[in-house]
């Protein structure tokens, strides 16, 4: 690709459209004091090689780095490792462009890659039929909601657990936004155990019950009794939509269908996806093939070509790019194929056994953080069964928090902003990336603060 860098006229033309003056009008938000400081002094026509080792030993500076902290940080995206041989295969030129398959001839790799996301999604979840990956978790569990709503047209009331990630209630909360004749209601979650009381649907099992959605973990890590909460829906007739941010807990959980859920969702990125300015991550979808054709998305399916060969092809496109939009189960025109080949070469590479044995070591290391930090007299905020991250309580979080990283270490993160009752409580996250000398480190940083 040619690089043919922007005229005045282009660059005019652009800040006319967003409605500002200069260049520097589009970063006014950032603190002048850092805008003073941002510009890295290069003298003009400086050899290439010298301007990426002086960049280079710029970046070596940053303290951001896994060498210097231990990051105890999770709350919806999650440190794991990510084996060679998932990077090696997403570098492949085949998959450089993992676009739509429209011509199924000439692109067997992708589809087959695709079609095997949507197996393993579905042995994970344990329901029927998935699809070929959604933009990331919260828009999946969104979406999820609306295939509910058009399997049972006449149901109006959503119920949807307090203890789920905010980032998810907000997403839905803006989807149904544009609908009407919708009652969203928040389920509240115990303040002992850290989950969904089961009870609290009570009020609300009726003929007008739509769905109740909670997550599996929940925000808090806790395991919810997502068996008790689908028998309550199933009861009023409702639907139950299990909702996933940390995947690798499926590897040892029950699956959400065994439990009684319809609809399983969440975020992939756990699968062979790093950390990376927030993203990307790939959202999935499963669900029951009763109502396969109200899902969004689209399915790829296996046949037989004439000669009897083993072959793959769209089977299934309910989304507005393929038929017509008012029967479109959505608008989302485009999946992250690429991030789902990664997740496909992660499960492979892991299979059954790995992925367990992984989550096991998830759970083990967790179970043996919070035991030390309890000893250290920082007390678990929930006793709820939990997966890799669990809450503690902390008297003043924004202190313990910034002597911890003077230390070294990202401790946790702060649930006051999204929950003003828990304003005293850190969300710690702990994976097979930390090491005995970061657990120590964090049980240091927080004794000495508590």
């Amino acid at each position: 690709m040619r690089f043919i860098p922007h005229t005045e006229d282009d660059i005019a033309g652009m800040l006319a459209t967003v409605g500002v003056a200069r260049l520097e009008d589009l970063i006014e938000h950032v603190p002048k004091g850092l805008r003073d400081r941002a510009a890295i002094a290069l003298a003009p026509g400086r050899p290439e090689a010298e301007v990426a080792a002086e960049l280079s030993a710029l970046a070596a500076r940053n303290r951001g780095t896994a060498e210097n902290f231990a990051s105890f940080l999770g709350g919806g995206y999650y440190h794991h490792y990510v084996p060679a041989a998932v990077r090696a295969i997403l570098s492949r030129a085949e998959f450089a462009t993992s676009y739509t398959p429209y011509q199924a001839e000439a692109s067997q790799g992708t589809t087959q890659a695709i079609f095997e996301f949507q197996t393993m999604i579905a042995q994970l979840t344990g329901l029927e039929v998935a699809n070929a990956s959604m933009y990331d978790g919260a828009s999946a569990a969104a979406e999820a909601v609306l295939m509910a709503h058009r399997a049972l047209p006449k149901r109006s009331t959503v119920v949807i657990s307090r203890a789920l990630w905010p980032d998810y209630r907000a997403t839905i909360r803006t989807y149904l936004s544009a609908l009407s004749n919708f009652e969203l209601v928040e389920a509240p979650f115990d303040p002992v155990t850290g989950a969904t009381d089961p009870a609290v649907l009570a009020p609300y099992a009726n003929d007008r019950l739509l769905c109740v959605v909670a997550g599996y973990p929940n925000a808090f890590g806790v395991i919810e009794p997502l068996g008790r909460l689908a028998a309550i829906a199933r009861q009023a007739g409702a639907l139950t939509i299990a909702v996933t941010a940390e995947p690798l807990a499926l590897g040892l959980l029950k699956p959400p269908g065994e439990l009684g859920a319809d609809i399983a969702v969440g975020e992939g990125q756990s699968f062979g996806l790093p950390l990376q300015y927030g993203g990307p991550g790939v959202g999935f979808f499963a669900a029951r093939m009763a109502q396969v054709r109200q899902m969004p998305g689209r399915l790829v399916g296996q046949t037989r070509d004439s000669r009897g060969n083993r072959a793959f092809c769209l089977t299934l496109a309910t989304r507005e790019q393929h038929i017509r939009r008012e029967r479109a189960t959505s608008n989302i025109c485009t999946n992250h194929s690429l991030c789902a080949l990664a997740a496909t070469a992660y499960l492979t590479l892991m299979g059954r056994r790995g992925l367990c044995e992984l989550a096991a070591r998830n759970v083990e290391l967790a179970y043996q953080t919070r035991d030390r930090l309890c000893a250290a007299g920082i007390a678990a905020r929930f006793t709820g069964r939990f997966f890799n991250e669990f809450a503690i309580t902390v008297p003043d979080p924004g202190h313990a928090l910034a002597r911890a990283e003077a230390a070294g270490v990202l401790a946790g993160i702060p649930l006051g902003r999204d929950y003003p009752e828990l304003a005293d409580a850190l969300l710690v996250t702990v994976t097979e990336m930390n090491s005995e000398a970061d657990v120590a480190r964090l049980v240091t940083a927080l004794a000495r603060v508590g």
